[in-house]
């Protein structure tokens, strides 16, 4: 583990969320941290392990080189890759190593996961991001979930973290994210439909006042654009964690159908370049 008086943190994933992490961890003293992603060795690789040499964190070929003594390990990747990147750490987690698992992914594939991560005497913390990284960065909302839920929170608060244990066991942190992202999802689909059908129809003002009628507390023209805009730039992401919660849906016995629409539709409107990680 980590010598005295210093904390090795390591990110799988390097992207958004393993990037704005790194500046805010590193402006505390003590810190270490290492990074592995998936495009390390592609052209997309190179530009990541520019982004990380000007952060200061050491981009590693691979991800037993940067969980290497790490005392908590990261997994920000995606969330059809949550599973495969903690089944893969059975061989390179070491006894006693938390693994904090940020990944928008459902509550059975969090389950499956921890069971992988316990598997190599690791410790498994579920963690569900509950709004989007960028702006608040390492103060960003996370429920956590698990038997070590408590310790870590206390740890990585303590370095400006905002993790809240809800549950001591896995499952449950991820059903409220998906829960709700059922309803925030949602809503940006169908604002955006609604925009662009009523623009194109010239009928925008009239449909948009009479919304605001019943919901005088909004104002739609702002909403609409904000919503395009998320979905045009987070599109994919945001698609993914639908089909997770499909996922959810199905497991439970209830009809997903409604879930992977949503999930379709963040698709169709994410930019193009977006279906590229960042």
């Amino acid at each position: 583990m980590a010598v005295a008086n210093t904390t090795k943190i390591a990110f799988i994933g390097f992207g958004e969320v393993g990037q704005t992490f790194s500046r805010g961890f590193l402006k505390h003293e003590g810190i270490k941290i290492a990074a592995y992603d998936i495009l390390h060795g592609q052209n997309a690789g190179a530009h990541l392990q520019e982004r990380a040499k000007d952060i200061g964190v050491q981009f590693c070929a691979d991800a037993t080189t940067a969980a290497a003594d790490a005392d908590i390990v990261i997994s920000a990747v995606t969330a059809s890759q949550a599973e495969i990147v903690a089944q893969t750490a059975r061989d390179w987690l070491a006894p006693g190593q938390i693994f904090l698992d940020v990944n928008s992914a459902a509550p059975s594939t969090k389950q499956r996961a921890a069971q992988h991560v316990e598997a190599a005497g690791a410790f498994y913390v579920e963690g569900a991001v509950m709004a989007p990284v960028l702006t608040p960065g390492l103060h960003v909302p996370i429920l956590a979930g698990g038997p070590h839920a408590a310790k870590t929170a206390d740890m990585l608060n303590a370095l400006g973290m905002n993790l809240t244990p809800v549950a001591t066991e896995h499952g449950i942190a991820s059903a409220m994210k998906l829960c709700r992202s059922i309803i925030i999802k949602g809503l940006e689909a169908l604002m955006v439909d609604c925009a662009a059908a009523s623009e194109l129809w010239g009928v925008k003002e009239p449909v948009f006042a009479s919304l605001h009628a019943t919901f005088p507390s909004i104002d739609f023209h702002a909403l609409a654009e904000n919503m395009r805009e998320r979905v045009a730039t987070h599109g994919v992401r945001r698609s993914a964690e639908m089909f997770e919660a499909g996922e959810m849906l199905a497991a439970l016995g209830l009809n997903p159908g409604l879930a992977n629409a949503v999930a379709e539709a963040q698709l169709r409107g994410a930019r193009p370049k977006n279906n590229e990680r960042n």
